[in-house]
């Protein structure tokens, strides 16, 4: 038969054998609808977060451009040899955090940055300073908060797309294997049992053609 390479390997031609195939012809049909829905809502996700990704590289390019601005005026009024003793004798009041959520059955990260005062970007002396470190600081603060949550976003964008290209493999894998394997052998198993049938019918005229002309005699 021409549709037997398709078919499964070792499957009996019974009909215990081709009700069992529906059964779980059915229950490959519904794992098929159940994961093309989560592939498309996994791809809305993508590109929300996609344009929302646009979006914050968008902003902390800005706020970096802004800070090394303030940078540059706050080394023009103090002097580098001065910015550079002040950013040694800093001690970082700041923490980073990882954590995960879950979005659409996928495991995302959460970056979060964490202060160890109510004020971390005071860590120096505002009597021997300008008013323009503390605007500097502010706004390096201000950009560091904008570039942990780009890469917050852009991990998510990785995940959802490796989720998604995993989705679709299996998607493809019971669109164009599994159903139509499933599909021939269930046509193969109907096919042996129609021949069964004919082979049994024809047995059972030739019988009943031998007990007529025995009975005749």
């Amino acid at each position: 038969m021409s549709e037997s390479a398709g078919i499964i390997a070792g499957v009996r031609p019974t009909r215990m054998e081709l009700l069992a195939l529906k059964e779980r012809r059915e229950l490959a049909a519904r794992g098929y609808e159940l994961l093309r829905e989560k592939q498309d809502a996994l791809v809305r996700e993508f590109f929300a977060i996609l344009s929302e990704a646009k979006k914050y590289r968008e902003e902390m390019e800005t706020t970096l451009t802004e800070a090394f601005s303030s940078l540059m005026e706050a080394k023009l009024v103090e002097g580098g040899a001065k910015l550079e003793e002040l950013s040694l004798g800093a001690k970082s009041p700041l923490d980073f955090e990882v954590e995960t959520r879950n979005t659409m059955g996928v495991s995302v990260p959460i970056f979060r940055i964490t202060q160890q005062d109510e004020e971390p970007h005071l860590h120096y002396s505002l009597a021997s300073t300008s008013a323009a470190v503390d605007k500097a600081a502010q706004k390096v603060r201000s950009a560091l908060d904008k570039v942990v949550r780009l890469a917050e976003i852009e991990a998510t964008v990785k995940r959802l797309a490796a989720e998604i290209e995993k989705t679709k493999r299996r998607v493809n894998a019971l669109n164009y294997v599994v159903l139509p394997r499933i599909n021939n052998t269930i046509r193969y198993i109907e096919l042996m049992l129609e021949e069964q049938e004919r082979e049994d019918l024809f047995r059972m005229k030739r019988v009943k053609a031998m007990l007529e002309r025995k009975a005749s005699m």
